[in-house]
């Protein structure tokens, strides 16, 4: 093994600068954009300075009550933020309401004062299944959208992709499947160059790429298993781009462009949810319910199990998505852990309980210094950035029936936490 841990402690080292100066930016080179879920590249690391500490008085820009519930993180282009909502039905499990009043939004909220701009409402489709204990722990509008300079693109799993002026104006419409399970849809767009990427697996075993500009099917690929995943995009050297996506079984590599297969690593016997994130051509990829981290390198060809796979690991999280700070793999586990594994070879940092018993579904967040962790019910965890376990701070919003299950967003100096309630902007109070 010691080979493999050298190999990859050489490619870390030559990966680390470029890495961390692109963490910063997005795919249009502006630091004040947050463009997809999880953001810059998919990294969930953004360079800002953030407060440790926040409260409804204190560090709070504005708050901003939304006209539905919803897990969908929000993301900011051109100080607008869009994210999506639901409501009209399935807003109390017990008493549901009438399923034809179900209404699905994307909302346009502006980042300096936190007013909504807009609203589209989107007709749900028939096949959205019905409101019970699993689907109302997440809802309708669960896929966090994704933009650019022509439009927002939301995804609403059998109610298809949606993709959104940024004057509120409905562009086109696409069906990617009609199937459903358990606690919904999951799996958010991205953009490559002209297409919008839509995993849908859990709606019909596919794996879209849409022409952005009309919503016209470029390419499908088949057989994508069990994977509630955003897929990834990873930069090689020499300049070619893979998509990745961690399904059940397997990890896969993809042509963006044409969609044809280029590899498969064998990887989580399990149903996959977090998404694969990448610093150079290495890539990290967890999930399962028994919690394995496996560390691949991008760009080989056919069955690389043997000659691509550089460490793996029996920890991890089922749902959550972590983030590589420095040297350092970092979760806010779905079991209330916040984990810590060096990059070099998994070894385990620290594992320690996070201020709850509830069940974590965001994911982690990073500002380069400090590290973010979302709980449902009990506020934010604030950790130092670092192999040693560190507690600064543990901030509460709202009142006590909110509940915190999207991923935050960080633009500017700003700290963006979505509710089921409300959109909250943390921010170092001026005066």
């Amino acid at each position: 093994m010691l080979p493999r841990f050298f190999l990859l402690s050489v490619l870390l080292a030559s990966a680390t600068l470029a890495a961390g100066i692109a963490a910063s930016q997005d795919v249009d080179g502006r630091r004040d954009s947050w463009t997809r879920f999880r953001g810059p590249q998919a990294s969930g690391v953004a360079d800002a300075d953030l407060p440790v500490q926040w409260s409804d008085q204190k560090n709070l820009a504005w708050k901003t009550e939304l006209p539905g519930k919803g897990s969908s993180s929000p993301v900011v282009w051109n100080d607008h933020i869009y994210l999506t909502a639901y409501d009209g039905y399935g807003l109390d499990v017990e008493d549901p309401g009438e399923r034809s009043a179900l209404r699905l939004h994307v909302l346009c909220i502006g980042l300096d004062n936190g007013e909504l701009i807009w609203d589209c409402e989107i007709e749900p489709s028939s096949e959205e299944q019905p409101v019970g204990k699993r689907i109302a722990e997440h809802g309708y509008a669960s896929p966090t959208p994704c933009a650019d300079g022509s439009a927002v693109y939301a995804s609403f799993g059998p109610s298809g992709v949606a993709a959104v002026s940024h004057d509120g104006e409905l562009l086109w419409r696409r069906n990617v499947g009609g199937e459903t399970a358990g606690f919904g849809a999951a799996a958010s767009p991205i953009l490559y160059r002209d297409l919008v990427i839509q995993n849908a697996s859990i709606e019909s075993g596919k794996l879209f790429a849409l022409d952005k500009a009309t919503g016209e099917i470029r390419w499908q690929a088949d057989s994508i298993d069990r994977a509630w995943t955003t897929p990834t995009l990873v930069e090689l050297p020499g300049g070619k781009t893979e998509l990745i996506v961690n399904q059940k079984g397997a990890v896969l590599g993809f042509d963006p462009d044409t969609g044809d297969r280029l590899w498969q690593c064998d990887a989580i016997g399990d149903y996959v949810v977090p998404c694969v994130i990448a610093r150079g051509d290495v890539l990290y990829c967890s999930g399962g319910r028994s919690n394995k981290t496996f560390a691949i390198r991008a760009g080989g060809r056919g069955d690389v199990s043997e000659s691509h796979l550089l460490w793996e690991q029996s920890r991890g999280a089922n749902v959550t998505s972590p983030i590589l700070v420095g040297d350092y793999l970092y979760w806010s586990h779905d079991k209330a852990i916040a984990l810590c594994l060096r990059a070099s070879d998994g070894e385990e940092m620290f594992r320690e309980r996070m201020p709850t018993r509830a069940r974590v579904y965001a994911s982690i967040v990073s500002d380069g210094k400090r590290l973010f962790l979302t709980t449902r019910d009990a506020g934010v965890l604030v950790l130092d950035a670092g192999p040693k376990y560190n507690e600064l701070a543990v901030n509460r919003l709202g009142d006590s029936e909110e509940r915190f299950n999207a991923t935050p967003a960080i633009v500017g100096d700003r700290l963006l936490l979505r509710s089921d309630q409300c959109l909250y902007c943390i921010r170092t109070d001026s005066n």
